[in-house]
């Protein structure tokens, strides 16, 4: 009687509210209706009693526990799935006053990031391969015209950011966070650049260090398993595609500070990384973040933009271009969340029931956060500090230019 009656009202709070084409259904048959319509489109069906907390006070995090566990399945397209989530959650937590939304930090020691990233990385190469494109490239891609296929656009967003940061023929370059190897092998093969790139993914080594072999590249590129603290020498050129985000705020000066030292005194280099919108907590809103600390990137932290520019000073570098590409990143995890669900049946052979359950929802849950500003995305060029202006170009027209 008592969840009856908590369940009637919170329906009629958001129906009242909101309005939305959605359905509760609990394992007895009793159904809520959240909004007036003929047919919900999207339906959550409860399954056991345990669910109800959650469901009461539906933030991002406890709706996304509740699916990942299987507390709940949800019945609809997914874009509408994930739309209703969000309503809910803003609907009924904000109503009862702001989640609260604490300042996260995390320890970031050599040992504690190994194991995150390969938690999130070494889930398997075939299941990456599922959704991604045919070069692997898990980050924003760059969609110059707006039409382009995913293949296209990746390699596009490889070029855009060589030709921002003027990678020539025998630069020396160096990868932190490589992936699977697509961005010094392109740098490689169409730059001639020497490159190092550096990983803490088993699995990403394992096949980057086969790519560059197969390409006939092992004298032009070494993929190393690193830590980027670890790493020696100085490059002319430095490269940070969607790694600063595992570094950790309070840490962020420190990290622009390596890359310094490991620049040569006229290089350039760029960091490609994800941001907060949220100036003063660095969360994601309405518990999207703890959703994804525990679930799928285990220590993330995200920074303000002005925190990450800020820190590139403290680390004795200037930054000269900033773009931002939230729009382009949008759109990368629509097609991401796309791939997935035409081969869901194929990762389900791959991965147990949770995990399907957490990156369906996590894909395209970033996808909606990045196309309404909850989090952004921002490529950074920097060179050295105290350098004079007239080393700087007298435009950006050169970052447009067609590689050879």
């Amino acid at each position: 009687m008592f969840w009856e009656k908590k369940l009637a009202q919170w329906a009629e709070e958001v129906r009242s509210k909101a309005d939305l084409p959605a359905r509760l259904v609990l394992w007895s048959g009793q159904q809520y209706d959240f909004g007036h319509f003929a047919a919900p489109q999207v339906t959550l069906k409860v399954n056991s009693a345990s669910a109800l907390p959650l469901l009461l006070t539906p933030s991002l995090d406890n709706l996304g526990e509740a699916y990942v566990k299987g507390k709940i399945d949800i019945e609809g397209k997914l874009a509408d799935i994930i739309n209703i989530s969000y309503s809910l959650a803003r609907n009924t937590v904000t109503s009862a006053g702001k989640l609260a939304r604490v300042r996260r930090y995390f320890t970031h020691s050599k040992s504690t990031d190994k194991r995150a990233i390969q938690y999130h990385y070494d889930v398997s190469n075939e299941f990456y391969k599922l959704w991604l494109d045919e070069n692997m490239l898990y980050s924003c891609a760059y969609f110059e015209n707006g039409d382009e296929d995913l293949a296209t656009a990746q390699l596009k967003k490889i070029d855009h950011i060589l030709t921002k940061i003027q990678v020539k023929a025998g630069h020396t370059l160096l990868d932190i966070g490589c992936g699977w190897g697509a961005l010094v092998l392109r740098a490689a093969q169409k730059f001639g650049a020497r490159c190092v790139g550096v990983t803490l993914s088993q699995n990403q080594f394992d096949l980057a260090t086969a790519r560059v072999k197969a390409a006939g590249l092992e004298d032009r590129i070494e993929i190393r398993l690193q830590d980027y603290r670890d790493i020696q020498g100085q490059f002319d050129r430095i490269t940070s595609v969607g790694m600063f985000e595992h570094v950790g705020r309070k840490n962020l000066s420190g990290y622009f500070r390596k890359v310094h030292d490991l620049l040569a005194d006229d290089g350039v280099a760029m960091n490609h990384g994800i941001t907060s919108s949220d100036a003063e907590s660095g969360e994601t809103a309405l518990g999207g973040g703890e959703f994804i600390d525990r679930y799928v990137f285990p220590d993330g932290e995200l920074p303000h933009i002005g925190l990450a520019l800020q820190a590139a000073q403290h680390g004795g570098l200037e930054a000269v271009d900033v773009e931002s590409l939230r729009r382009h990143y949008a759109h990368t995890l629509d097609l991401w969340a796309e791939n997935f669900e035409a081969r869901a049946e194929e990762a389900k052979q791959l991965v147990d029931d949770e995990k399907f359950r957490i990156w369906r929802v996590y894909l395209a849950g970033c996808a909606y956060a990045f196309e309404h500003d909850d989090v952004s995305i921002f490529q950074i060029v920097c060179r050295k500090a105290g350098r004079s202006a007239t080393t700087l170009p007298w435009s950006r027209r050169y970052m447009y230019e067609k590689p050879l």
